[in-house]
């Protein structure tokens, strides 16, 4: 999983954040989203997914990467 957001669509309500502090945090300057984690763990899946829901805006994106097994 992969986590991309984007900063001009950001409005800076700081959901994400509030949310998901170990992955999203605001930039102090304008109040944006700042991501801090590109790559969360697996086990934080759904609360990615959770916040990306949460953004009014539709700020960020989660790509879901499939991987082989054999």
């Amino acid at each position: 999983m992969e986590l991309r957001v984007d900063r001009d669509r950001c409005a800076g309500t700081g959901q994400c954040a509030l949310f998901l502090p170990a992955v999203f945090d605001q930039s102090e300057d304008d109040g944006k989203v700042l991501l801090l984690e590109p790559r969360p763990a697996a086990e934080q899946a759904a609360s990615v997914r959770a916040a990306a829901r949460r953004c009014p805006t539709g700020a960020i994106t989660l790509l879901v990467t499939e991987t082989s097994h054999g």
